[in-house]
């Protein structure tokens, strides 16, 4: 018999307080914390983890626009059931594997229903304009829309794009209002480093990443790259010689970094695309390096960015923060 005692059972109710309906943006709860005045919307390339945005109340504070992805003929969404081991199947095969951004009536949408949910503005913070259109589409949907829409280009992808997504729900969340809200996005996005590994620079080549001279250079000399987005674009870093020592000098890199600050807090984040078990023991060996970080949370890449870096491909996301927050550390 499950025990009654109500303390012993935190999860059921937390699950039940997210049934309750909720308070209209702009007021106070019964405790008289604030209820968020803006809505924060973003792309899937952010990576945030199912689990951070399931946990989020039920109030519509955040909204994740899904990316397209084209696998030959075939247009897929981002978090449809086996799109990695498709487009993972495409890329051996040869197959063209392509992304395109969101429309502006997604994103229209998204921001209607917001308005719809009693928020006076929106935040909405997106993969850098350098690798895509998707804020421009965005900009597009705000002109359209009367509730007022301001655009943040983090200038970053994956899980650096998601922890500025998180300090922009954390603002809101504490009744910020846009400017508080945008803010908080763009000064996370500039704390945040992406670093990563790709085992072929081809599939970034063929997206348009990647300068077809260098992707060529990397292929006829078998050089293994390290590259870091910079400046809102891939940039390469260093060149290595094999898939080892591309990965162990992957890892001195983060570590490096990771340790330049040490008067801020530090977060990570390691993404994969087919190689679960060599980002966990990348994550393993940072956490030793690393002790005063939290363990690295481990994630596959989402579909959108895993069709660019193609299979084999390492990323490690360094965030700084002066203090940890919740709506900061990966979840």
């Amino acid at each position: 018999m499950p025990d009654s005692n109500a303390a012993a059972w935190p999860w059921v109710r937390a699950r039940l307080s997210g049934l309750r309906p909720a308070a209209r943006p702009g007021t106070r709860r019964p405790g008289g914390s604030p209820v968020a005045r803006t809505a924060v919307v973003t792309d899937s390339a952010a990576a945030l983890p199912a689990d951070y945005v399931a946990g989020l109340p039920r109030d519509g504070i955040l909204t994740v626009t899904p990316m397209p992805v084209m696998v030959g003929a075939e247009i897929y969404g981002e978090g449809e059931d086996d799109i990695l081991e498709t487009i993972a199947v495409a890329l051996a095969a040869g197959t063209p594997v392509k992304t395109s951004r969101p429309s502006p009536g997604q994103f229209e949408q998204a921001y209607r229903a917001a308005e719809l949910r009693g928020y006076e503005g929106i935040v909405s913070v997106h993969i850098s304009g350098g690798l895509s259109g998707t804020a421009d589409a965005a900009r597009l949907a705000a002109a359209r829309v009367g509730i007022p829409v301001d655009v943040v280009d983090t200038g970053t992808v994956g899980m650096a794009q998601g922890m500025a997504v998180q300090a922009a729900v954390e603002a809101a969340s504490a009744g910020g209002d846009r400017s508080a809200v945008a803010a908080a996005a763009t000064a996370q996005a500039a704390r945040t480093k992406v670093f990563f590994y790709v085992p072929t620079l081809e599939q970034l080549r063929r997206g348009g990443r990647i300068g077809a001279a260098a992707s060529l250079l990397g292929t006829m000399l078998a050089i293994k790259p390290i590259l870091a987005v910079d400046g809102g674009r891939i940039v390469p870093l260093e060149k290595v010689r094999s898939g080892a020592r591309a990965v162990a000098r992957l890892e001195e890199i983060v570590v490096a970094e990771a340790e330049a600050h040490p008067g801020d807090s530090v977060v990570l984040a390691v993404h994969h695309f087919g190689n679960p078990e060599e980002a966990e023991s990348l994550a393993v060996r940072l956490e030793a390096a690393l002790p005063q970080c939290p363990p690295a949370q481990i994630s596959s890449l989402p579909a959108v960015l895993a069709a660019h870096a193609g299979l084999g491909v390492l990323a490690v996301i360094v965030g700084r923060t002066a203090t940890v927050h919740g709506g900061v550390v990966p979840s």
